[in-house]
């Protein structure tokens, strides 16, 4: 028992340490330091674990056995080739981060086949995409994945360390590492650099990159978007990276047509309780997704705010960030994060409170959010315009 209190302190430690990199995880616009508190990896696994028909049906499909109602195989099934898929050229060069910030080349000759994912966005984009066979180890999961990534999750190595080591990555001896900004470093991944020096390609989620020598950069949709069609490139999936960032640019257009005649454009705040309360400005992703849907950002500029800078911008909408780590109950930490607006007295006369448009936000869908982004997009967009039938719905 000692010893796992000791290694749940150092795990903290070691994601706070990461967390402090040029903030390229959350820093000062939000929080993802790791929970302590977070449950072992036999739990994260079994809570990931897919229902027996739907590992079923994940096994039909990958075989080209998948049946309709009569019994029998849909033709269109079992054409495994499609004659309008692009292919990527190999060798494929890409420009990712360094752990400084500084930009950095990688040349693939290939599609990797022993692919590394840490933390929620790069497991969850690597399946989106179908790559669960490519990799080698994955880690850092929050969340459960999606119902329909369970039976492809199931497949790979979840490793027991939530923020691998350096010599845990060395001995998986992979071929390329996809993660945040913040784990490449000297107490997790090790250098991003070190490791393209060595013969091993990385991949950082653009918006989690460090900030050299201090210099501030926006975190984009567009940046979401680069990203996925990237792995889509590295992989040689192209036709399903396109068609999931095409999903998510749908969505705002559709949103756009929808709310062209509006001529006043609702106000918003984007908030997180953390100490000082931190607000999600024009430089945040939840920003630009907030401004790419038409909503006019109060205090775009502030990364931090007080009650009074609340109250003093009475937005039309406030979206509450929370963040439940795996152990948590999600529906209990959302309340609990609400109700530090609805429960507090000083917030009563606030036009969001009076007319119910106080929307909590989960963090993962707006920062760093990866093919998570179009479950952000809509909960903004369905905030920002409840009066208007969007049609977003599945």
């Amino acid at each position: 028992m000692k010893k796992k209190q000791i290694a749940k302190k150092m795990l903290a430690v070691l994601l706070a340490a990461g967390m402090m990199l040029g903030t390229a995880a959350c820093g000062s616009d939000g929080n993802n330091s790791g929970d302590s508190e977070r449950k072992d990896a036999s739990s994260i696994k079994e809570e990931n674990r897919a229902a027996a028909d739907e590992t079923d049906k994940g096994q039909a499909a990958a075989d080209g056995t998948d049946k309709d109602k009569t019994g029998e195989t849909d033709a269109d099934d079992t054409n495994t080739e499609e004659t309008s898929a692009k292919k990527t050229e190999y060798p494929l060069t890409i420009t990712t981060y360094g752990t400084d910030g500084s930009e950095l080349q990688t040349t693939y000759e290939k599609a990797p086949e022993k692919a590394l994912a840490v933390y929620q966005g790069s497991v969850e984009t690597m399946l989106a995409l179908g790559l669960e066979d490519r990799l080698v180890g994955t880690a850092g999961l929050d969340n459960e994945v999606p119902d329909e990534q369970k039976a492809a999750f199931s497949k790979t190595n979840y490793l027991d360390e939530f923020a691998p080591s350096l010599e845990t990555v060395t001995m998986l001896e992979p071929d390329m590492i996809f993660s945040w900004g913040s784990y490449f470093g000297e107490t997790t991944l090790g250098d991003a650099k070190g490791w393209v020096d060595k013969g091993v390609n990385i991949y950082i989620n653009t918006n989690t990159r460090s900030k050299k020598d201090g210099e501030s950069y926006k975190r984009t949709l567009e940046n979401e978007y680069t990203d996925i069609l990237n792995m889509g490139k590295i992989f040689d999936v192209q036709d399903k990276a396109e068609a999931i960032v095409s999903d998510m640019k749908d969505t705002i257009s559709k949103v756009e047509s929808k709310t062209a005649d509006i001529t006043e454009r609702p106000t918003a705040m984007i908030v997180e309780f953390m100490d000082p309360i931190t607000n999600y400005g024009a430089g945040s992703l939840g920003g630009d997704m907030v401004t790419k849907l038409g909503g006019e950002l109060v205090n775009p500029d502030a990364s931090s705010v007080g009650r009074e800078d609340i109250v003093s911008a009475d937005p039309d909408v406030i979206f509450v960030v929370y963040m439940p780590y795996s152990g948590d109950d999600p529906e209990q930490v959302k309340q609990e994060n609400l109700d530090k607006i609805l429960k507090d007295e000083a917030y009563a006369s606030l036009d969001a409170v009076k007319n119910g448009r106080v929307i909590p936000i989960m963090l993962s869908e707006m920062y760093a959010s990866a093919t998570r982004t179009k479950d952000g997009i809509v909960t903004f967009a369905e905030g920002l315009y409840p009066d208007i039938e969007l049609g977003l719905e599945e």
